[in-house]
């Protein structure tokens, strides 16, 4: 393969650590790089710092072979991952910090003839962003070998997979690479082409990274008439979950599922990134974000009808904190908005929170009084107003298990 025998992958997170494991068990030599000295410290040991389901077993593998170490510090290799977090900021633009800074670290190490390739999730043109910060840098080197200058290859290769089924969606999915360059491109296919038994397309950096921003965005556009709809059967004193059962009986009708929100890394983000390129052409996308956006406010606003329903000191039960079942990601999970927030209004009333998955609560949520992480059980023994907002497999059958609390059914476990 090419001359890649030595990856360094900047960033160990959902993304990243998974990357590192499967190249590593698959022959290649693999650095991983954090700015988390946890981090560094658990992979070291074989240890993963989150929970995904067998990927342990190939990190544990991985370092015990000598194929996969961790460290703070970015060194030389013949090709880099980027796989750290593009969030958005106060005015909803993308935040490429961590871009740049993983941009800088590299570029002190570069000879000439290096891969680097931008996984993140990035807005329209954040890879040529990344190529400028490193040429900026690096005068001497070149993306076409202009002025005789060494090159490196530069190319755009979005996740593409979903929590809880990454280790496995690494290499069945296809994958899309797009290249600064026509070299680029096929020099990062043949390196993913080591694990991926998917069918691996070709394109230009730009329009790569606008496949994975319109992926995301096809899913909240639909998620977002889901939701939309379970405000407006409610209203109407409708069962939402009946209505999308019998309408999805029709041959070219696919509805999915209402929830709480739209959270995680992807889906509550990615959309604005197309927003904030083409701002006055992009209406049906800015819309469902505001639709998803405002689902939590009226999860809330149920909640305190509940609470106000039922007799004096009635303490909430508040079932899943993670953007989606199994799994203990809270990032931009509407879960955690809205248990912050009902204890907030609410500072008299003890908010249980149930995520089987997580030991700790996050900050947010450690910061409110009323707020305590417990059992299942306990919760469901000391709390008057139950609300399922993370149908996690331990919640299925919770409707065994309800006395005379009030429950609200956010997931429709009780409709299934």
């Amino acid at each position: 393969m090419d001359n890649i025998a030595t990856v360094a992958v900047i960033g160990l997170g959902y993304i990243g650590l998974p990357t590192a494991a499967i190249l590593a068990t698959n022959g290649l030599n693999v650095v991983g790089v954090d700015v988390n000295e946890k981090t560094i410290e658990a992979v070291n040991r074989g240890e993963v710092p989150f929970v995904e389901p067998d990927l342990a077993v190939h990190v544990t593998g991985a370092v015990s072979q000598g194929r996969l170490k961790a460290s703070l510090d970015t060194p030389s290799a013949d090709a880099y991952i980027v796989a750290v977090p593009t969030p958005f900021n106060a005015e909803r633009s993308a935040d490429l910090s961590y871009i740049e800074a993983a941009a800088k670290g590299i570029a002190p190490q570069l000879q000439g003839g290096e891969l680097i390739i931008l996984e993140s999730t990035s807005p329209p043109r954040a890879t040529r962003y990344m190529a400028d910060v490193i040429l900026g840098l690096r005068p001497d080197l070149s993306l076409n070998g202009e002025g005789g200058k060494p090159t490196i290859d530069v190319a755009h290769c979005p996740e593409r997979v979903l929590p809880g089924r990454v280790m496995i969606e690494l290499v069945t999915n296809d994958r899309i690479v797009g290249g600064v360059t026509t070299r680029a491109a096929e020099r990062a296919k043949e390196l993913y082409s080591v694990f991926c038994q998917g069918e691996i397309l070709l394109t230009d950096d730009v329009t790569a990274e606008m496949a994975k921003l319109v992926e995301n965005s096809f899913r909240d556009v639909n998620i977002a008439f889901a939701n939309e709809l379970s405000v407006i059967s409610d209203k109407l004193g409708v069962d939402v979950w009946e209505l999308i059962r019998l309408a999805n009986h029709h041959p070219r009708v696919n509805i999915l599922q209402p929830g709480p929100g739209v959270g995680g890394h992807c889906i509550a983000v990615d959309p604005w990134f197309i927003v904030d390129a083409d701002p006055e052409n992009s209406r049906i996308i800015r819309t469902a974000r505001e639709v998803n956006d405002a689902k939590p406010v009226w999860v809330v606003e149920k909640v305190l009808e509940a609470v106000a329903q039922a007799e004096a000191g009635a303490d909430v039960a508040i079932m899943g904190l993670s953007f989606k079942p199994n799994i203990d990601d809270l990032r931009e999970s509407p879960s955690v908005e809205i248990t912050r927030t009902i204890a907030e209004l609410l500072p008299n009333v003890l908010v249980r929170a149930v995520e089987p998955h997580i030991s700790e609560l996050p900050a947010s949520l450690a910061a409110q009084p009323n707020i305590s992480l417990v059992t299942l059980e306990e919760a469901l023994a000391t709390s008057a107003v139950v609300v399922l907002l993370v149908d996690h497999h331990e919640f299925l059958d919770i409707g065994a298990r309800l006395d005379e609390q009030t429950f609200l059914d956010i997931r429709g476990v009780l409709s299934r």
